[in-house]
């Protein structure tokens, strides 16, 4: 059995909000009337006009300048100052608890859309208000713009022109145009017209007239009886594509590997035309890294090559509005070469240019000219560099920014990195950037002086202000720019200076103040700002409103929620000025709030946690001086929706029969609604199942079946849901143990936690365990929430066994728990359980004081006390303070005291250094907390008065000193003597030309020491030292300079050690000399040793000079490694050595030991063995064929012996093996007989007298050939022809015959 906590899934809150229908308790809400929608500009700004008191723009600046201005205004403005002493407000319908409503998943009542929308529209300082035809008449509004073409207005000549001005008010307003500054008279022009309930003029073409002729500023103006707004000064254009002028081209003759412009020069056009290149035939010119187009339209060669002849060159012009490509005459180019032949193969030559005769040359600009350049640029635009050169080979292009980084979040390259573009650009872009153009040959770069600056951008742009009457305000026009604009105000579309005189008004440079406004005082301001770059024109409207309270939201709402869940009551109002709500029960009864009751700032009522007594009807009432307004909304409490007969965990034998029952309890007036789920998916209910209210059965169970089943019970405010799982056993077996074969996981969470036995410092919880997931639960966490120091925020309570499902619990006073459970088992913990209802314990006075108090300096003549706030739970009742104590130590004088909410507290004017006694002490509204303690703090140090003195120093050795000096005396540390300090640095070295850094060095030496050693420095240099006091301030002054020698000392490695072989006779060894020489040098040592995996040869020792840097090795083993070893050495000794070893040969494949292994045991194998045994066989065959050979051919005459090389003709097998034959044995004429009895052809016919020396002896008396492979006769022979002897196995092979 599994039970999911999960009810709320679709709202735990569930609620559902409707307004009655005709006192019914249907949850059917009626659709209210359609509203309509006005802009009341920005009256949340100033506290005025804020439907359900919801004043998100209202700042606290303009409350305090109210409450000071307070004697100014009215008596009735006095009493709405009383009822404006509010904190500031959040959002309206902020909900603030986890769990989601059920009504979260229907349609919202559109009351709740119109007043969110409020105070979306509050935080952008402006106001859309609802209106009904009641109330409509009533709130009246100046023009304000709504929509209106851009500043630049280009047209296409094509179509009629529309210069569009849209504009709303109440009344609605009337308009009219200026064009250059004059009066546009509409109706003289047959050809302009102005929309209905509009201000768009179209211009109308179709029969006929030239769209220049309109040309100019348009301005337009709209205007009601309560003042004019004025649109943008909209300049109109009309779109220009002039043709290109027709001119004959030459073709452009040109060097190979010279630089090239083709210069595009496209006309004129509004907007500007997009420029690309391509041929006469519209194939695209290929761009790359040196041909590519700049930003004018000019396509750059940096060089040109032979085959840029291949094609022409065209440019062409694409105008936006018109849609049409203009083409230029294509240029032809004629390349002179002293390559002729355009071969391919050199594109990818690495030389491609040498290659192809063409000279190289260092880079120079093509674009722009010379070594520097400026440019400006206006703020938020694109900033484009752009540097194209020219060079042999191709110049490479890099960007830098003199004095500091690209931006690297608005830089990016463009063009092959011949462009730098900056987006965005603001005013820390304007510098000094230059391109660096390099190639082989050398390097050039331009500098781009780049200056930004400002069309007018606004820093406080002026906003709508409404005010009730009596009220003070102000607009503000604050714009900023490169050059700084100036401002200038109008009223109603005129100059201020030409207005009518207004004593309630005054204007002070960009800001116009409003002092006790009336119905009068209604109109539209301009603000107009600029600069020689552009400028701003805004419209802000004054209104003063005074309207009483009205009501937003539908009258006679319900409201259904489910017992122990949280909810809000909201409603929306309006007023002018300001009206105040109060919430009351049943018609009677003080306001409503504190205990279960909370009343937000936006007049929302929340009630933290339903009960049955709270159902009711409940009544709000907003009240200002002019009026009153109330709407009721009914709560209706319903019952939780509870599954008391969950579904188990169940094993069934295939085809058997399975029921799963889930019996609910839910509110009877409400529509219950029982699902199921297999596997988390919505279960289909086919012939083989049955649904009923409380049970779902499962006839002829089958393996598909197995799986989870959950019972979803739901109402439409919420659900509640249990698990089961089925298993279905293949076989009749029945495991021994079920639990074994399922799958474990988390347990569920605990459900239906319930505060008992309540007491002033404990309460027992008790909760239902959720299902344990086939792992039993361990143990129980309980957690608790408090909602005064840290709401939200869950503590570990307690843990307690698995077994037990009540706890009594330990509670401190005066804290609002809740509580919330946690099981765990093996794989894992639960989620949380729902919270528990809260628990307020009474409260007591603290049992505990602070902990971790100290006292510290942060400054020469205070001292900062601080320490640990306690926490909700050892607070032990409201109003939490600490009673801070301090006095001189050891001086008896009167405690000092002061109360503190916070956790520290500043002590001036104390001397430096002084030690002080300090105690902190809780305290709330019951009661102080137990006597503290007392902790030694000490008030702020200074920097030391003195420097330590008598500094000796002694050279230990080249790298290390020693320092000894005397200690300072206490009175001039004027603090915490934290350590001596040593700051020393390198001079300059013994060695001559040797830079060195002076960076200065210390050494610490913490406590009251008199001794120290300094290592770690550099032998054979002059050093300084001087020595400092340090305490927690910071270092006291300086002594005495001291001065030091370190004496020669031993090198440093030798740098950057080489060992290169060039082939298997020679290693080239080269090295650079030491970073650190420390001494002057007496040579270089180097041993080496020649290794063979495990062997390793006698070690060679060479000392070189100190200026020889290089030497040869000349390699006695080819086979062999070398490992050497090299040193510098001064008189002091040698430094530290590095060691490298030669290259691997490259078919080394295994170590030489392993090799050497195999050769010591190769007698051993067995294909060695086999290898023998067929070599003397074979020479057993050959002996025997030899013996025959004799026996048949009797005595042979040997002639004189000879070298005689074999021929091309000698009869000889590929694999090394000879055919001896005579006449005798020769069965067919022309060929010869080979050992293997096998017949060769002979591929020559040539005659054997050519491989002798004369004639004489070649051949015996039947003509066979006797040649060098025949057996001496006698001794002599053989001893005067020893060294003519083959040395063939063959003749071996006869010599034993």
């Amino acid at each position: 059995m599994r039970r999911l906590a999960a009810r709320g899934a679709a709202g735990d809150a569930g609620e559902v909000a409707a307004p009655a229908a005709g006192g019914s308790d249907s949850a059917q809400a009626r659709s209210p009337s359609p509203w309509r929608l006005i802009d009341l500009g920005a009256i949340w700004n100033t506290g005025v006009f804020l439907p359900a008191a919801a004043w998100n723009g209202a700042s606290s600046g303009v409350e305090r300048r109210r409450l000071n201005e307070a004697k100014k205004l009215s008596s009735v403005q006095k009493v709405q100052l009383k009822r404006l002493k509010v904190t500031r407000p959040r959002g309206l319908g902020n909900r603030e608890w986890g769990r989601v409503p059920r009504m979260a998943r229907q349609p919202a009542p559109p009351w709740v859309h119109a007043a969110f929308l409020l105070c979306l529209l509050s935080l952008g300082g402006a106001i859309e208000i609802p209106m009904d035809p009641s109330i409509q008449n009533e709130l009246t509004q100046p023009p304000t713009i709504t929509k209106q073409s851009v500043k630049d207005h280009i047209v296409d000549p094509r179509d009629n022109i529309l210069i569009e001005c849209e504009a709303k008010g109440n009344p609605a307003p009337s308009f009219h145009w200026t064009r250059n500054s004059r009066f546009f008279n509409i109706a003289k022009d047959p050809r302009v017209s102005m929309r209905r309930r509009s201000g768009t003029l179209v211009i109308d073409f179709r029969s006929g007239g030239r769209p220049e002729e309109y040309e100019g500023e348009y301005q337009c103006f709209a205007r009601n009886k309560f003042g004019t707004a004025l649109s943008n000064r909209i300049r109109l254009q009309v779109s220009k594509s002039p043709l290109w002028p027709k001119e004959n081209l030459d073709p452009v003759v040109v060097q190979e590997g010279a630089p090239l412009t083709l210069q595009c020069n496209p006309p004129p056009g509004l907007p500007s035309p997009v420029i690309f290149w391509m041929s006469s035939s519209m194939e695209p010119i290929a761009q790359d890294k040196r041909v590519s187009q700049g930003h004018n339209g000019d396509l750059y060669f940096s060089n040109v090559m032979l085959q840029d002849m291949q094609t022409d060159y065209s440019c062409n012009a694409r105008f936006h509005f018109t849609h049409t490509i203009q083409q230029k005459n294509p240029f032809t180019l004629k390349v002179l070469t002293n390559h002729p032949y355009n071969d391919s193969s050199l594109r990818n030559h690495p030389d491609m240019y040498s290659a192809r005769g063409v000279a190289e040359r260092t880079p120079s600009f093509m674009y722009p000219q010379g070594t520097a350049s400026s440019q400006m640029v206006l703020r938020g635009m694109d900033l484009l560099l752009e540097c194209i050169a020219s060079g042999v080979p191709t110049p490479d292009i890099a960007w830098y920014k003199k004095g500091g980084d690209l931006p690297s979040d608005k830089a990016k390259f463009e063009n092959f990195n011949k462009a730098l573009r900056i987006t965005n650009v603001s005013e820390e872009d304007s510098g000094e950037y230059f391109c660096l153009a390099s190639n082989k040959m050398g390097s050039i770069r331009h500098t781009i002086s780049v200056r930004v600056k400002a069309a007018p951008y606004w820093l406080d742009e002026p906003k709508n202000l409404i005010l009730a009457p009596g009220e003070d305000g102000r607009l503000v026009c604050r714009a900023n720019g490169n050059p700084k604009p100036t401002v200038q105000w109008m009223v109603n579309g005129e100059p201020l200076q030409s207005a009518p005189p207004n004593p309630n008004r005054e204007v002070a440079g960009d800001t116009i103040i409003f002092r006790d406004t009336q119905i009068s005082s209604r109109a539209v301001y301009q603000c107009n700002t600029s600069n020689e770059h552009g400028y701003l024109l805004a419209n802000a409207f004054v209104s003063v409103l005074d309207v009483p309270p009205r009501m937003l939201s539908p009258r006679n709402q319900l409201i259904r929620v489910i017992l122990y869940n949280r909810t809000r009551l909201d409603c929306p109002f309006f007023g002018s000025p300001i009206p105040t709500l109060r919430w009351f029960k049943n018609g009677q009864g003080s306001n409503l709030d504190g205990g279960n009751y909370h009343v937000y700032e936006n007049g929302s009522l929340e009630i933290k946690m339903i009960r049955k007594e709270d159902q009711g009807i409940y009544t709000c009432v907003a009240t200002n001086i002019l009026g009153k307004a109330e709407n009721q909304v009914r709560l209706e409490v319903k019952d939780p929706t509870r599954i008391y007969r969950m579904p188990e965990d169940q094993v069934a034998k295939r085809g058997t029969t399975v029921q799963l029952e889930c019996r609910v309890k839910h509110d009877p007036s409400l529509k219950l609604t029982v699902s199921w789920l297999k596997d988390d998916e919505p279960l289909y209910i086919g012939n083989r199942m049955k649904k009923e209210d409380d049970s779902l059965t499962i006839f002829g169970v089958a393996e598909r079946d197995q799986g989870s089943y959950t019972c979803v019970a739901s109402t439409e405010l919420d659900q509640d849901l249990a698990k089961a799982y089925l298993t279905v056993l293949a076989d009749q077996a029945t495991p021994t143990n079920r639990l074994a074969a399922l799958p474990k996981g988390r347990p569920d969470r605990p459900r239906d936690l319930e505060l008992t036995d309540l007491a002033e410092r404990s309460v027992r919880l008790t909760w239902i365990p959720g299902d344990d997931n086939n792992s039993p639960i361990t143990d129980y966490v309980v957690q608790f929430e408090e909602d005064q120091f840290q709401p939200g925020v869950w503590h570990d309570h307690s843990k307690y066994p698995g077994s037990v499902n009540s706890a009594v619990l330990r509670l401190s006073p005066y804290v609002n728990y809740q509580f919330r459970v946690i099981a765990i088992n093996e794989v894992g913990s639960s989620h949380p359980s729902l919270p528990s209802e809260r628990y307020r314990t009474s409260g007591a006075p603290p049992e505990s004081n602070p902990g971790d108090v100290k006292g510290e300096g942060t400054r020469k003549n205070n001292m900062e006390i601080t320490w640990t706030p306690m926490n909700a739970t050892s607070a032990f009742g409201p109003n939490l303070r600490y009673i801070v104590k301090w006095r001189r130590r050891e001086t008896r004088e009167a405690w000092n005291n002061v109360t503190v909410w916070g956790s520290r507290y500043v002590v001036g004017q104390t001397p430096v250094y002084v030690p002080y006694e300090i105690r902190v002490q809780a305290e709330n509204d019951f009661g102080k907390g137990p006597e503290p303690e007392s902790v030694i703090g000490y008030s702020g140090e200074d920097y030391p008065r003195a420097a330590p003195t008598e500094v000796k120093v002694r050279v230990v050795n080249s790298t290390a000193i020693n320092l000894q000096w005397n200690r300072v005396y206490p009175d001039t540390v004027q603090g915490q003597l934290r350590e001596y300090r040593a700051y020393y640095w390198r001079e300059s070295s013994l060695l001559k030309n040797l830079w060195v850094s002076q960076k200065r060095q210390q050494a610490s030496f913490p406590g009251d020491r008199l001794r120290g050693v300094v290592s770690r420095l550099f032998p054979y240099s002059n050093y300084k030292l001087e020595m400092v006091v340090v305490n927690g301030r910071g270092d006291g002054p300086r002594s005495e300079t001291k001065e030091f020698t370190t004496p020669e000392g031993v090198p440093s490695a030798p740098r950057r050690f080489r060992v290169r072989q060039p082939n298997l006779e020679t290693i080239n060894l080269e090295w650079d000399h030491p970073e650190h020489p420390n001494g002057i040098m007496l040579g270089y040592t180097l041993k080496y040793v020649a290794f063979n995996g495990t062997k390793v040869g006698k070690q060679i020792v060479e000392n070189f000079s100190p200026n020889q840097t290089k030497f040869v090795v000349q390699r006695t083993d080819p086979v062999s490694r070398y490992r050497f070893t090299l040193s510098a050495r001064t008189q002091v000794g040698s430094g530290e050595a590095v060691t490298e070893e030669s290259p691997a040969p490259p078919n080394e494949a295994t170590p030489t030991a392993a090799y050497t292994n195999n050769q010591a045991d190769i007698a051993t194998q067995g294909w060695f063995i086999g290898l023998m045994c067929a070599i003397a066989l074979l020479v057993l065959i050959l002996l025997i064929v030899c013996f025959i050979k004799r026996s048949r051919g009797g005595k042979y005459p040997v002639r004189e012996k000879k070298d005689v090389p074999l021929g091309p003709e000698d009869p000889k097998e590929e694999d090394g093996s000879f055919d001896y034959s005579d006449e005798d044995n020769k069965p067919l004429q022309g060929s010869q007989t080979s050992l293997d009895g096998t017949i060769k052809q002979q591929e020559s016919d040539d005659s054997l007298v050519d491989y002798g020396e004369g004639g004489e002896g070649q051949f015996n008396e039947d003509g066979s050939f006797i040649g060098q492979y025949t057996v001496k006769k006698d001794k002599d022979e053989t001893e005067g022809n020893e060294s003519s002897e083959a040395t063939s196995p063959v003749n071996a092979i006869y010599s034993l015959a």
